[in-house]
């Protein structure tokens, strides 16, 4: 069997991380698989579906390396949920309800009271005609059920071994809406029979409602594709991360700096047995991907692991990667320069400021003007690789300072930043008569 897997998301607000881990779990178990990835847009809530939620969807989606092999529109697929719902009105598992939402909540409270579980007790069930009809004449509409058998569902879940839901404990959940809308269960449902989907993999919010899924594939006469529900994200703090996705948007991400395979290889492998490392690639990270790997426990989700892989990333993108993107910001100073910076690079942008380090212009920092200009009288007069050594062990016996009083002045004066790349490489590329220059205190 060739596994085929989908993502589905709305195109009513930005990807964020969390469902973004669950489009990256999704391709990397396929693609390891050698199997296919569906993109599958959730647009059939009309009224609050954007197409530049949608592009940004996809934009996001290519960013990461998460292509897809087929792509579809929920909103475009009307005529077969309709035809499923006949189906399943036909069989009798699918019924007109015209209770209201007050009326709904307040037998749910009478419910509660008596110590009975706030499940729907199918009155609807046993209206007549008549009295349909006469709710139609009031102009209720029916929101319509499906209607469950009572039964444990269960099944083989790759994230959670053995997997069981009584749905005799759940209420008939609304398929159609009084105004008509489907709601998510019966075209999720419906697709993922006509695209032949094998494995739905999700979060572990979503087990009860795999109970009630099961038995509309099967109402259906489907086969049950299999399932992966995986632990939810936490901060790194263990708290619920979800009221904080908002801030986490995957566009906001790439502004932010941050590299795609460092947020992949992040959300790839956090809440698994792997190192939290960088991966080669998306790729790479699909080929070592297995369920097996992955835990029980809810996955942290701590920035500060995100800035040191994405650190890790750019410490190993070769000048070749990096070229196009160091001439788009005016920073391609050549291959010596970016093996030179890279190590000191926290995210991309960063390399502008190395650059300026450069090519200047800076504003030397001289807190002590008689050292800078005992230094500037000892610099050699060609600055190569040795010459850092060789000047500063001339400045140390001149003057007697050492350590951080010998070489933080220097750099200070030579770069304006008491932080940065290592000077004995870094010397060079500046050259000697700037150097001169920022030894004298002068913007250069």
């Amino acid at each position: 069997m060739s596994v085929k897997v989908r993502f589905a998301p709305s195109p009513t607000g930005k990807l964020h991380v969390g469902n973004v881990r669950t489009a990256l779990v999704n391709w990397l178990f396929a693609k390891g698989q050698g199997g296919s990835f569906v993109l599958r847009i959730d647009d059939t809530d009309l009224a609050r579906s954007t197409a530049a939620f949608e592009q940004g969807i996809e934009d996001d989606l290519a960013w990461l390396g998460l292509t897809w092999d087929e792509r579809y529109n929920q909103s475009k697929r009307f005529d077969r949920y309709e035809e499923a719902a006949e189906r399943l009105k036909a069989s009798g598992r699918l019924y007109p309800a015209y209770e209201t939402a007050e009326e709904l909540d307040r037998r749910r409270k009478v419910q509660l009271s008596r110590g009975l579980p706030p499940i729907y007790d199918r009155a609807a069930l046993d209206l007549t005609d008549a009295q349909k009809a006469a709710y139609e004449a009031e102009g209720r509409r029916p929101h319509w059920r499906f209607k469950l058998e009572g039964k444990r569902v269960s099944w083989e879940d790759l994230a959670r071994g053995h997997a069981e839901v009584d749905t005799a404990s759940m209420s008939d959940p609304v398929l159609i809406r009084e105004d008509g809308l489907f709601l998510y269960t019966l075209p999720s449902v419906v697709d993922d029979i006509d695209m032949a989907i094998t494995h739905i993999i999700r979060g572990e919010d979503h087990v009860t409602n795999t109970g009630a899924q099961i038995e509309i594939f099967e109402a259906l006469g489907a086969p049950v594709p299999g399932f992966a529900h995986m632990p939810l994200l936490v901060g790194a703090d263990g708290a619920a991360l979800s009221k904080r996705l908002g801030s986490l948007s995957i566009s906001e991400m790439r502004d932010q700096g941050y590299e795609p395979i460092a947020i992949t290889s992040h959300l790839g492998r956090i809440g698994t047995s792997d190192p939290l490392e960088v991966a080669a690639s998306v790729q790479a990270l699909g080929e070592s991907f297995a369920f097996s790997k992955m835990g029980r426990s809810p996955a942290r989700y701590d920035t500060a692991d995100l800035d040191r892989l994405n650190a890790q990333a750019l410490h190993a993108l070769s000048y070749e990667a990096a070229r196009p993107r160091l001439a788009a910001v005016n920073a391609d100073l050549g291959e010596t320069f970016w093996d030179v910076v890279r190590p000191n690079l926290n995210k991309f942008a960063d390399v502008v400021e190395m650059a300026k380090i450069v090519k200047g212009p800076i504003t030397p920092v001289i807190e002590d003007a008689a050292f800078a200009e005992t230094a500037l009288g000892l610099l050699p007069d060609t600055i190569d690789e040795t010459a850092w050594s060789a000047w500063t062990g001339a400045v140390k016996a001149e003057t007697g300072a050492k350590g951080k009083a010998l070489f933080m002045p220097l750099r200070l004066a030579l770069t304006g930043q008491a932080h940065g790349p290592d000077m004995a490489a870094l010397a060079p590329l500046i050259g000697r008569e700037t150097i001169v220059r920022r030894l004298r205190g002068e913007t250069a």
